[in-house]
């Protein structure tokens, strides 16, 4: 599968990674269109592609820079965006999912990248790679733009599973800070718990307790925890990683994602108004392309499941070539920069430094 001619990744050995192509709302053309694209633009990179074999070999065929560097796996079955998890854990064999993760487990890929059912592929991923030890609850981290030199803040758990513990917050931060270490360069990253309010004594008792646990584990997590954050810090310099909870982040999420649309569509009309309104677009067009480059989503398309034994990247299910090359390269990213070997390592010593950490038990209240 690979060809000495090429470049080599780090290490000497090409990243291979392996791709469901089967997944998204646009199919498998825009799956390969964004993997030509990560080819042309990266030739350190190899790919197993899966899905149906006579699809994917009629579209790779086309493209003489995939030659050699694309193997097709076939799958003959598709998971759904309608199929619940648990069904597919018993019966997703032979998926092109199922077939994407088992190409990870066996050290063939590096990394998997699928545009598929997000609940669907947390649970596969979860029974074949398994969590890594210490992690009770994994989460799905994404990049959000932010006022922070390097552009982004990240985010998680942006909804892997709608509830989370004291235990699982301080959790997430830990494996926060380790992605923000590796993918954002950030050598101490800021850790903020998100809620409604800074002050201490607002809340939900889980959100204290968590609040309480956070200094325990900071220094063998290697962060500094500023304490309480609102939504408004989301995109700020306050902070670098938010810690929430599935369901709150997974709202948020989709609320930045359709507003941003909205503010694109917003300036579109009213740049098409008038004749005047079109000249004053035209005198701006470099700056108006700078704005649309800086909020479209699909740059930051990708979130990276943290807490398993082996890299997975979930793309937008509705994502163009554009946004299925940003998740393969966030998962090379990743996979060349050794990134799951560090945040194990973190994990484990940033769980023994909380193990005396007070018992959140079955915490629960309301919000003051």
């Amino acid at each position: 599968m690979s060809d000495k001619n090429d470049k080599q990744a780090p290490g000497g050995a090409a990243v291979v990674i392996s791709v469901d192509a089967m997944g998204g709302d646009r199919g498998p053309a825009a799956v390969v269109a964004g993997i030509l694209h990560s080819a042309e633009k990266n030739p350190a990179i190899r790919f197993i592609v899966h899905g149906d074999e006579a699809e994917l070999v009629r579209l790779t065929s086309r493209h003489k820079e995939l030659s050699g560097r694309c193997e097709v796996r076939h799958a003959p079955r598709v998971v759904a965006m309608t199929d619940k998890p648990s069904q597919v854990m018993r019966h997703g064999e032979g998926t092109s999912m199922w077939s994407c993760i088992d190409s990870v487990r066996s050290g063939e890929a590096h990394a998997a990248v699928s545009c598929g059912n997000t609940g669907a592929l947390m649970a596969l991923s979860m029974i074949r790679l398994r969590k890594l030890p210490g992690v009770d609850r994994p989460a799905i981290a994404c990049l959000w733009p932010s006022r922070n030199p390097g552009g982004f803040n990240v985010m998680l758990d942006a909804g892997a599973d709608i509830r989370a513990e004291p235990r699982d917050l301080v959790q997430f931060a830990i494996m926060g800070a380790a992605y923000a270490r590796d993918g954002l360069g950030l050598e101490r990253p800021r850790i903020g718990l998100l809620n409604v309010g800074i002050e201490e004594h607002k809340g939900r008792a889980e959100l204290k307790t968590a609040h309480d646990m956070m200094p325990r584990v900071a220094e063998a997590g290697g962060f500094d925890f500023v304490g309480f954050v609102e939504g408004n810090d989301i995109p700020s310099a306050r902070v670098d990683v938010i810690v929430t909870d599935g369901f709150t982040g997974n709202v948020a999420l989709k609320t930045a994602e359709g507003t941003a649309r909205l503010i694109s569509d917003f300036l579109r009309e009213a740049f098409n108004a008038t004749y005047l309104s079109k000249f004053a677009a035209l005198l701006a067009l470099n700056s108006l392309k700078r704005l649309q480059k800086r909020m479209d989503p699909r740059r930051v398309n990708g979130g990276i499941f943290l807490g398993l034994n082996g890299v997975v990247v979930k793309s937008h299910g509705g994502a163009d070539s554009t946004g299925v090359s940003a998740a393969i390269k966030l998962a090379f990213q990743l996979a060349e920069s050794r990134f799951q070997e560090r945040m194990a390592a973190r994990v484990a010593s940033a769980v023994l430094a909380g193990q005396d950490a007070p018992s959140d038990g079955a915490t629960s209240g309301k919000a003051e």
